[in-house]
């Protein structure tokens, strides 16, 4: 475990900060880090930066709510940046989008699909409702509509696992994920807080389990 002291700081006391997304992977920002405000993150949890425009002490999320739980922090093998992953509350640009890199100078020819990706594009699709498009169709037809291709994909899902059919059940899993997300953007969930939920119940199972082994060993 590497000590706070043994990082190195430039001339102006400052530490860069690539801030990344530990559910998704995403850079989200890239920020600074004086040795108070990397004292104060480690103690709260959550970023805290060093504003150079404003020269002073910066907690994200002060002002806008989009707070940054802190997973981890690393450095690397100079010890001289560090990657702080994070839980975000929201977004991490003070744009409005998740990342504050947004803008490629290059692409590639196939870009890495994920469901965050598929989310942003139905939530695309229900702002231009262009024609021809199946999920405009959804949108248009409403939350019922919605609701019962949902219902329609479990039964599909239920059907191919018992079957245990492997390919058919993964081509119906995708299909019910697929609605789920168009009734998740029709809801204005984001798959972000179903992550923080899923999280939550993982902390949750690991606590009772503790306690049952705990509780365990205390009865014998």
């Amino acid at each position: 475990m590497v000590k706070p002291e043994e990082l190195k700081f430039d001339e102006k006391g400052l530490i860069p900060a690539i801030v990344v997304d530990s559910a998704t992977k995403d850079v989200l920002t890239l920020a600074y880090m004086s040795r108070e405000s990397l004292a104060i993150s480690l103690a709260e949890k959550r970023t805290c930066f060093f504003s150079r425009s404003r020269n002073c002490l910066w907690r994200k999320g002060e002002t806008s709510g989009n707070y940054q739980d802190i997973q981890s922090i690393t450095t690397d093998c100079d010890k001289d940046a560090l990657v702080v992953e994070v839980t975000p509350q929201g977004p991490a640009c003070h744009l409005g989008t998740h990342s504050c890199f947004t803008n490629p100078l290059a692409e590639p020819e196939n870009p890495p699909f994920s469901t965050d990706s598929l989310y942003a594009l139905l939530q695309q699709r229900k702002v231009a409702l262009p024609e021809g498009s199946y999920t405009t169709y959804l949108f248009r037809k409403g939350l019922d509509k919605i609701l019962k291709k949902i219902g329609e994909e479990c039964t599909e899902v239920i059907i191919a696992g018992k079957a245990r059919d492997k390919g058919e059940t993964i081509y119906e899993i995708a299909d019910l994920m697929y609605h789920t997300l168009v009734l998740m953007a029709e809801a204005g969930i984001t798959p972000e807080e179903i992550r923080r939920e899923l999280a939550s119940r993982h902390i949750i199972d690991h606590k009772v389990k503790q306690e049952k082994m705990t509780g365990g060993s205390e009865a014998k």
